[in-house]
């Protein structure tokens, strides 16, 4: 394998980082998960975006670089991919070792490739069975501590509602009032009520980008969507209920804190809208 460091695609061995740049040392820097299918970036503008208000939040916004889609594309070529999972990390670069950052002159840049089954109606799915997940001890830190729109390096957070719950596939966290927020990595949505149901984003809740798809793909399909404040109960009362995010996509959750909820035709339909949108990314639209 290949990777794309600062410039420069170079053989796996030899992409390294200084131990002293600030993403190392204290979580200072920014980072989005993308999926490519049949050599292009899925969604990348909704990615791009993101991952430009990550950095504008932590006081870097011009360390993305311009050339960056091409930089992505390079490393996918060099490592002969077309269906695969893309990382980039963007850090403020090596600085003096103290907490106050200084202006990201010259940032770090990381691109990471990695082959992944092919999405859409014929594609395979990443994950073998539907999710068991747990509501963790663990709350999700609250927006005026660490904005959850800002996707960064430092995932403690999730690291630490992972093991906290190590039999499940997902962990799923609570606010400090222990409403439901969000997965370890994921968003969680359920069917209830006539409706299709997730966290509001007004909570500790990440933007995920394929939350914004499935939420517009619902809209399409005239299925209500409520976007509000929702708990563990509500999902282990759910009619229907799934997770999303860049490399699963959509996966039903089996079970909540070990009471049986499964999918369901909302979840199917959205499946399958889901690989039509795949599908017409084959097609170049």
């Amino acid at each position: 394998m290949r990777y794309h460091v600062n410039g420069s695609l170079v053989p796996a061995d030899e992409a390294t980082v200084s131990v002293r740049d600030r993403g190392f040392m204290y979580g200072d820097a920014a980072f989005e998960t993308l999926r490519a299918y049949g050599g292009d970036v899925f969604e990348w503008r909704a990615h791009a975006e993101r991952l430009s208000r990550s950095c504008e939040l932590l006081g870097m916004g011009d360390a993305v670089p311009e050339d960056l889609y091409d930089r992505i594309l390079a490393t996918l070529t060099g490592n002969g991919l077309e269906e695969a999972y893309i990382r980039v990390s963007v850090t403020r670069g090596v600085q003096p070792g103290k907490l106050t950052p200084g202006e990201a002159t010259d940032p770090g840049v990381v691109v990471v490739v990695k082959e992944l089954p092919s999405g859409g109606p014929d594609g395979d799915d990443v994950w073998e069975d539907p999710a068991a997940v747990e509501t963790a001890s663990v709350k999700r830190v609250p927006d005026a501590a660490l904005p959850a729109r800002a996707k960064t390096h430092n995932y403690l957070n999730g690291v630490l509602a992972r093991l906290d719950a190590p039999d499940a596939d997902e962990a799923l966290m609570t606010d400090s009032e222990g409403g439901l927020a969000e997965g370890a990595a994921s968003n969680v949505f359920l069917v209830s009520e006539g409706a299709l149901r997730t966290p509001s984003l007004d909570g500790p809740v990440l933007p995920g980008i394929t939350r914004k798809v499935v939420l517009e793909l619902a809209r399409e399909e005239g299925i209500p969507v409520r976007e509000e404040g929702l708990t563990p109960a509500d999902l282990r009362t759910a009619e229907e209920a799934f997770l999303t995010n860049t490399t699963w996509e959509v996966r039903p959750i089996a079970r909540a804190d070990g009471v049986s909820v499964g999918g369901g035709p909302v979840t199917e339909l959205l499946t399958y809208r889901f690989d039509e949108r795949v599908a017409e990314h084959y097609d170049g639209d």
